[in-house]
């Protein structure tokens, strides 16, 4: 029988909070009812689990969650509150006789005064709890939760009166603690502040975490980065989350041996390959190479297979269906642009002559010849990594990542654009940003046919013809947007490719 269970949610990325619920419950091998028009701007959500070690589950591997409860009751007033609460009393009796205990009563968005918490307290006392109160090591955590709605400044900029409008909340939730989220702490370990390297298009550690979180990393699983840059994307995939409030460092070259998903610490355990056009990014300077030594901080360098330099539509793959997952933020062009072989004119009949004349006959002052590059325009790698993905991922796999989009002009059909035979679209998630989003997108392979490796045309395709997605020609967007003053959204801290 499923039972019912309160997720009070860290007030940050509101639209990766569903899809990382049901990564996770995947991962795990079990189910997460939601509700059904679930509202992913509010901090507090009623789910459904089959039982309570699903939640204690949830809480040490998702990113987004601050704790976990039994739920009890909830209701627009305390009258509604006490009246569930007594109905669904078989849930806490079992409580009644000799369990210490301790009550906490707690404002979203709001300060409530000591006497109103005292009060509310007492407002339960027909529960009738006969053990001990134990304000530091209690064997249950009771919990009372008004959530209040998010109100303005005031407009002249005098500080809002402490306790305004108290006891005017939009809703009231009560249960007992079943964890706190543990998975939290890992924003803290892998803050690119700390990181032994990093570069200007390191992604943040939290966003990180989720996108690890989308591609079911666990133990054994293989995981590619076709776009390696810093390595923000790999450290995460083979961490360890921790169970207590300061985690230990990892000692240098330690291995992380693959331990029960269902043990209480939980690995995420991933084996890492990456690879980049420019390798410049993935080496940074001194030796080891950048990447190596911010995995040897993390105690993890183990884990990553090999880092190479090609370019994505000029690969060295031979066979197929190598991975469980590919994980990347691909360049758009902001602070660093996507690149591909080839020229971005094409050389005369003239100087191609000449240059094969000197491939037959080089010079003994010669220099290592360095490919040119040109431009890759985003609609097109978003295609092509689709194609390449189809290719590389073992039936099931995942592939997830960033794409940038203008937000007046995004609309479903331009990820539909980008989507091939064998590969659905499962997650969509928006990170806002005013003027313009990037939207974490997650596609899992359907098919078990097998597919020749992709040619890459550097023509578009036809769908693309037809529509022109919003993502088309970013850079030039975003740039031309912002500088006709179109938007005042500072791009420091959240833009990272």
């Amino acid at each position: 029988m499923r039972s019912h269970y309160l997720i009070a949610f860290a007030q940050s990325h509101g639209d990766f909070r569903l899809p990382e619920l049901q990564s996770v419950s995947e991962l795990h091998g079990f189910s997460v009812s939601l509700p059904e028009d679930p509202d992913t701007s509010r901090p507090f959500m009623v789910v459904e689990l089959e039982e309570e070690e699903h939640a204690r589950t949830l809480a040490k591997r998702c990113i987004l969650i601050k704790s976990i409860y039994e739920f009890y009751a909830r209701g627009k007033t305390y009258d509604e509150v006490h009246d569930m609460n007594r109905s669904n009393k078989h849930l806490w009796e079992k409580f009644i006789p000799d369990t210490s205990f301790k009550f906490n009563v707690a404002g979203f968005n709001h300060t409530i005064p000591q006497k109103r918490q005292r009060d509310v307290i007492e407002s339960f006392s027909y529960m009738d709890f006969r053990g001990k109160i134990d304000m530091k090591n209690p064997e249950i955590k009771i919990a009372c939760f008004e959530e209040y709605e998010s109100r303005p400044a005031p407009a002249n900029g005098s500080p809002r009166k402490r306790c305004e409008n108290d006891g005017q909340f939009k809703e009231v939730f009560f249960g007992r603690l079943i964890a706190e989220g543990t998975a939290r702490q890992l924003i803290g370990v892998f803050d690119v502040k700390k990181r032994a390297y990093f570069g200007n298009t390191s992604m943040e550690a939290e966003i990180s975490l989720l996108m690890a979180n989308q591609t079911l990393a666990s133990p054994s699983k293989w995981i590619y980065d076709p776009f390696m840059g810093t390595g923000s994307m790999a450290y995460v995939s083979f961490q360890t989350i921790f169970p207590t409030p300061n985690p230990p460092l990892i000692p240098p070259n330690h291995v992380l041996m693959p331990h029960s998903l269902h043990q209480p610490t939980a690995h995420f355990g991933a084996i890492v390959f990456g690879s980049d056009i420019d390798g410049r990014q993935m080496r940074g300077k001194g030796k080891p190479p950048g990447v190596m030594r911010a995995a040897t901080q993390y105690g993890v360098a183990s884990r990553i297979i090999d880092l190479c330099t090609f370019d994505v539509t000029h690969n060295p793959w031979r066979c197929g269906e190598l991975f469980d997952a590919i994980v990347t933020d691909p360049p758009y062009g902001v602070r660093a642009g996507a690149k591909r072989l080839g020229r971005k004119k094409e050389l005369s009949e003239a100087k191609k002559a000449l240059y094969l004349h000197h491939s037959q006959s080089p010079r003994p002052d010669d220099q290592p010849y360095i490919p040119p590059t040109k431009p890759y325009e985003l609609s097109s790698l978003a295609t092509d990594l689709v194609l390449l993905s189809r290719y590389l991922l073992r039936p099931g796999g995942r592939l997830v990542f960033f794409l940038p989009t203008v937000t007046d002009e995004y609309q479903e059909v331009d990820i539909d654009s980008m989507m091939c035979e064998g590969m659905q679209v499962i997650a969509n998630s928006l990170q806002d940003f005013g003027s313009w989003g990037r939207r974490l997108i997650t596609i899992r392979k359907t098919t078990t046919r097998k597919y020749p490796l992709p040619a890459f045309p550097a023509v578009t395709d036809e769908l693309e013809e037809v529509h022109i997605p919003a993502h088309r020609d970013f850079r030039e967007k975003y740039f031309q947007g912002f500088n006709k003053g179109q938007g005042d959204h500072s791009i420091s801290g959240s833009l990272s490719t």
